[in-house]
């Protein structure tokens, strides 16, 4: 591969892979927000060791690299997500003719810890879904949005952009926009049915005070926040007696265990939380306590008396 040899700064080769990352890869501000930081904090490293050029990194300076981020005691996630970030935009500047060589293209992501997702059982969401007073503008914004991420498991970020043109509640269906501006059919049932139909035709009636179709409304009758969102949730387990946290997607963590703890098939569920790879959706395979112990009872010759 012959090199193209041109003044282009730094910012100015990072600067295009943002564009890339935007307009060819449809990624989304969350994703452009922490390769910009990750790029960032490299950038400052290679100053701090007189490296003027992406091209004259070689693997010696990626593993220094690495030993300063471990020095900081970053998470392994942490750090794999900084390396796949890293090599993304190697594989750009080579696809640009900028460099020769990419330094990250052998280097391992550590390896991840396989943690069971936190997530609520039936009885903690019984609660959760009590302490609402449906009988308020409030109440009824706060069930509609519990109801539905539950229902439906989708992330903090396509909740908060959901449209009412979205929404059909004759086949009971979302048409959610998610990640890379890829577009999803989920199914959602009766109660989250009930809740939102209450919240849309009733209470955020009574509080839109501007142009918007956006489905979930602040106390002010604005587009609710995802700040928001995580204060509403946390403010909803403050009234139950549970002592576990609540965020957007621990909902999503409990949707895909409660499918597939009750049959449902792992290529569906993939389908249902727009992951791109099966990978990411084999972290639900986990059973809960309590199937497991059904499971047991109902299989094992002397589990019990007959």
């Amino acid at each position: 591969m012959q090199v193209i040899y041109v003044n282009v700064t730094l910012d100015a080769q990072v600067q295009q892979f943002i564009e890339y990352l935007e307009i060819e890869k449809n990624a989304s501000p969350y994703t452009i927000k922490f390769y910009k930081r990750d790029i960032d904090d490299f950038s400052v490293f290679l100053k701090k060791e007189n490296i003027t050029s992406f091209a004259a990194v070689d693997a010696t300076v990626v593993r220094v690299y690495l030993t300063e981020l471990y020095k900081r005691e970053l998470k392994r996630r942490t750090v794999a997500r900084i390396l796949s970030c890293l090599r993304a935009l190697y594989i750009f500047l080579e696809r640009e003719h900028w460099i020769e060589y990419n330094p990250f293209i052998h280097i391992p992501l550590p390896k991840q810890d396989q943690r069971i997702p936190a997530f609520f059982y039936e009885k903690e969401l019984q609660e959760l879904f009590s302490v609402s007073d449906t009988n308020t503008i409030k109440g009824q914004r706060n069930q509609a949005l519990l109801e539905l991420l539950y229902a439906t498991g989708i992330r903090a970020g396509e909740c908060q952009q959901l449209t009412l043109n979205q929404i059909d509640f004759s086949l009971g269906v979302l048409n959610v926009i998610g990640k890379g501006k890829k577009e999803r059919y989920i199914p959602f049932g009766e109660y989250a049915n009930r809740a939102l139909k209450t919240y849309v035709y009733e209470g955020r009636q009574q509080k839109v005070k501007e142009n918007t179709n956006r489905v979930f409304l602040n106390m002010n009758g604005r587009p609710l926040t995802i700040r928001g969102i995580y204060f509403i949730l946390d403010d909803m387990i403050k009234h139950t007696s549970l002592t576990t946290d609540i965020y957007p997607h621990k909902l999503r963590h409990t949707f895909a265990t409660h499918l597939l703890n009750e049959g449902a098939d792992l290529r569906s569920v993939q389908e249902l939380l727009g992951h791109e790879n099966l990978s990411s959706t084999q972290i639900y395979t986990h059973v809960t306590k309590d199937r497991l112990r059904n499971v047991y009872l109902n299989s094992h010759p002397r589990a019990k008396r007959n």
